[in-house]
């Protein structure tokens, strides 16, 4: 006892340090459903004190026909019986609607709760610093966030709702057994204290498990996404991979398995033995009960209520003890949730924010000294940089593959500050302008953009309104991309859907979709156009057409190209010539050619590659 006892006080302090989270969770269902939870609310104290009614009336019902047994034929001594028979079925019917209203008030409350907390999980998502996406820990708590976020809000419900039930029951119970005396409610207590353990203990136990399973249930849903998404498909069958990737995901589930059973077999055993404890007392309780009816000191109605109140007492104290368990159980996963709402981004406003000038002209974009590793990298992307690209000109960057051509454009759109150095639009450090001023300020085209699964009007204006309110600018923006003809073919033209996640989408090519995304960049009036690899996927002719467009639709506006094309780099006014994260040599294509160095050798071999003769 004084074992089980001391078990007991170790997993309440548990419980008490792990618990902090209960308070805020209660904060989120009620700011999620405020009129709902009170009705709820309402409807378990009713339910709650329904079963002790029905216990009370039995010893009534109990004792009624005792005495109308005693004078048989006698229906005039049977009336107490019926009547008494009368209000148990109304209290019984009743306990059945609250049942059914509570279920559906629970319901309607989950789903609102739910759709509260995927907004809220959304709303951190697309704001978090581009830099969390580089650690694993981030994906952790995302993985966990949102595999806790779609049922355990739903499953907290459920069970705080069966607790406050239960315990409004229990107290009315313990009410109707104090008279016989008062060590029976200690001992019901007692009763249940082995199993009150065991839910604790085990509790901590799969949670602690859930945590360091996290990563293998994260590769098995990319093992999963791998041998499901089209975009893999083709390479899976090329190589062979399904066999491979099929066994590796079996494995990791056969191990998550092996760990749910574990813990499973240990709770079924310890549950047991909670179990034989309990009934060993409830016997003995009424057992003495038993005797004191043999005595004379009680009748058969107080035998059938404490037979009753004891039974549902101990059912419920498990009950509750459970729902306890299951609520703690559930606060601690939202924890997980907690701690992904609480991460905190690092590119922010400033304090007080700068402008630039108004006006529609380009922005002069500069990097000043910059250094830039990318978080949790050893390598440096960037070193010591200087970069500056004068207003309305266009300038292209060039280099190998890693040279930090890509890293330019994301520091120009703040989505991460360098270590050193500082990147400046129209004259202003980037960290010193509103973030919204600042995007606003810029369009991109990234070197992967999104293929949406939406209109082609909506992959260009990105707002359904926008596309049918701004139509004569999304045909412009297509147009300035090369888009026009390849949006003529479609079906329904600019009202054709895209992609195959919906009934009726079109398919498109890989460059197809690049140049919507052109149009897509090109469709806001920034001073400042950002574009990484816009021409990889066209070929020659296409790239000769859509660089002409571009110098058209650039003017006055200030650009920077990055490319490993030098078609494409000798249409801009400047060149610059990257190499391991620093600028090796720059100017107009002529000039570098005069130079004879790293992006002349490069474009003469370049140029023999598609025509095979030399190029001086």
């Amino acid at each position: 006892m004084s074992e089980a006892l001391h078990v007991l006080g170790t997993s309440l302090r548990r419980v008490a340090g792990e618990s902090r989270n209960l308070p805020r969770a209660m904060r989120l269902v009620w700011s999620a459903s405020r009129g709902w939870s009170l009705l709820w609310a309402g409807l378990l104290l009713g339910q709650g004190l329904l079963p002790a009614a029905v216990v009370f009336l039995t010893r009534a019902l109990v004792d009624s026909l005792v005495a109308a047994a005693g004078a048989p034929g006698d229906w005039g001594r049977a009336g107490p019986a019926i009547a008494v028979a009368g209000l148990m079925g109304a209290a019984l019917l009743l306990g059945e609607v609250l049942h059914s209203a509570s279920d559906w008030v629970r319901n309607i409350q989950a789903k609102r709760v739910e759709d509260h907390i995927n907004g809220l999980v959304h709303e951190k998502s697309t704001s978090v610093d581009l830099a969390f996406y580089e650690s694993p820990d981030y994906h952790d708590h995302l993985h966990r966030a949102r595999a806790e976020a779609s049922f355990r809000p739903v499953a907290l419900l459920e069970n705080a709702g069966t607790l406050v039930q239960n315990a409004i029951t229990l107290v009315a119970m313990a009410a109707v057994l104090v008279p016989y005396g008062l060590w029976i409610p200690l001992a019901l207590f007692v009763s249940t204290l082995p199993a009150l353990v065991v839910v604790i203990r085990f509790a901590l136990r799969q949670h602690r498990w859930r945590l360091a399973a996290t990563e293998d249930e994260r590769r098995a849903s990319y093992y999963d996404w791998l041998m499901t998404t089209s975009d893999t498909a083709p390479e899976l069958r090329a190589f062979g991979l399904g066999p491979r990737l099929r066994s590796a995901y079996q494995e990791l589930r056969a191990r998550l398995l092996s760990g749910e059973l574990r813990i499973a077999r240990d709770h079924g055993i310890a549950d047991l033995g909670a179990s034989a404890v309990a009934l060993v007392i409830a016997a003995a309780c009424l057992a003495w009960m038993g005797l004191r009816v043999m005595a004379g000191v009680a009748s058969l109605g107080d035998l059938a209520l404490f037979y009753q109140a004891f039974s549902q007492g101990q059912r419920l104290m498990r009950s509750l003890l459970g729902s306890v368990g299951h609520v703690y159980y559930n606060v601690l996963f939202l924890g997980n949730l907690f701690a992904f709402l609480d991460l905190e981004a690092r590119i922010v406003d400033p304090p007080r924010p700068k402008s630039v000038a108004p006006g529609t002209q380009g922005l002069a974009l500069r990097f000043r000294a910059v250094s830039f590793r990318y978080p949790g990298s050893e390598r440096i992307a960037l070193a010591d940089l200087d970069l500056a690209i004068p207003a309305g000109q266009v300038a292209a960057v060039v280099g190998t593959n890693g040279a930090g051509k890509s890293t330019l454009v994301k520091l120009a759109c703040r989505f991460y500050d360098p270590q050193h150095g500082a990147v400046e639009v129209g004259g202003v450090d980037v960290r010193d302008l509103a973030l919204d001023e600042l995007r606003g300020l810029v369009t991109v085209l990234f070197q992967d953009p999104v293929q949406y699964n939406a209109t082609v009007a909506e992959n260009i204006a990105l707002d359904p309104r926008l596309a049918v309110e701004r139509r004569a600018q999304v045909e412009a923006a297509a147009r300035g991309a090369g888009a026009e003809a390849l949006i003529a073919r479609l079906p329904r033209e600019y009202a054709t859907l895209l992609g195959k996640w919906f009934a009726g989408g079109v398919e498109l090519s890989v460059g197809e979709w690049q140049r919507l995304a052109l149009a897509r960049a090109f469709m806001r009036p920034s001073r400042v156009i950002l574009l990484d690899e816009p021409t990889s996927a066209m070929d020659s002719w296409a790239e000769t057409d859509w660089m002409r467009r571009f110098r058209e639709l650039a003017t006055g506006r200030t650009a920077l190209i990055v490319t490993h094309r030098f078609t494409t780099a000798m249409q801009a006014d400047v060149i610059y010539v990257m190499d391991e994260g620093r600028v090796r040599e720059f100017g107009s294509h002529a000039d570098l050619l005069r130079r004879d160095g790293a992006y002349a050798r490069s474009w003469r071999a370049q140029m023999r590659a598609e025509h095979g003769a030399p190029v001086g």
